[in-house]
């Protein structure tokens, strides 16, 4: 399929992105201690079909995984990165809960991702989020034509390293819009000036997945990933359009 998108297509995912957006809110003010994971995930799901709209993830097969994802949203818990699967875990003091959705709007799709913390959390965790949601920022600001997929990595890499943490290793952002996960691979590492050329047209999601200790994961029995030394990660994601100019956020 196309990495360029045309103007009507741009233009669905762009309302599936300001669906998501409202969506994400509203589920940001229910997260507090005591509420369960699958509270979340009814929540979110009312939300996308009451805009008209449809959870992506739900029945959605990724690669690697053994079997079509189960819930409408992936909520994903302390040392969980990724695809987190909603049960009946309630959310204590301390936790940061990864929150990572999909709207399907008229076939179109967009993909957006925050971590949140419950309660007080420690100034490690808080710093992690942080330094995360402002490498997700920087490789936004690089989503221009003439800058190149290795110049988002770069800007994303440098960053967390500066802030003394690693970003995971086997796990990338993508494009994104027709289908949830098309070409190109969005890595979190990469080198200047490397890489596919960035143009006009192409919409990107892209999502830092950053580890406060070891950068390796490991797949757990409901196919979600997790750090292997089990510290602590974060998880922040943006759908981006690439225009003439500076980048439009289609999930703000």
């Amino acid at each position: 399929m196309g990495m360029i998108k045309t103007p009507e297509q741009i233009k669905l995912i762009r309302n599936a992105g300001k669906i998501l957006a409202s969506v994400a809110r509203d589920v940001r003010l229910a997260v507090r201690e005591g509420v369960t994971l699958k509270e979340l995930d009814a929540l979110a799901r009312q939300r996308i079909e009451a805009a008209g709209a449809e959870p992506t993830f739900l029945g959605y097969q990724p690669y690697g995984a053994d079997k079509p994802f189960p819930a409408s949203i992936c909520a994903s818990v302390n040392e969980v990165v990724v695809h987190g699967v909603p049960g009946d875990y309630a959310l204590k003091p301390g936790d940061i809960l990864s929150l990572d959705f999909g709207v399907t709007y008229k076939g179109y799709i967009a993909d957006g991702a925050f971590t949140i913390g419950v309660g007080k959390i420690t100034k490690e965790a808080r710093e992690l989020m942080e330094a995360t949601h402002h490498a997700l920022l920087l490789g936004i600001k690089e989503c221009v034509p003439g800058k190149t997929l290795g110049d988002i990595g770069y800007a994303i890499n440098a960053y967390v390293r500066a802030r003394g943490f690693k970003v995971v290793k086997g796990l990338s952002g993508h494009g994104v819009g027709i289908e949830l996960h098309e070409d190109p691979p969005v890595f979190n590492e990469g080198q200047k000036n490397t890489g596919m050329p960035l143009k006009a047209g192409m919409v990107l999601a892209l999502e830092p997945m950053v580890s406060a200790g070891d950068p390796y994961i490991t797949q757990l029995s409901d196919d979600s990933y997790a750090t292997r030394d089990k510290s602590l990660s974060a998880h922040f994601e943006h759908t981006v359009l690439i225009t003439d100019k500076r980048p439009e956020i289609l999930t703000k």
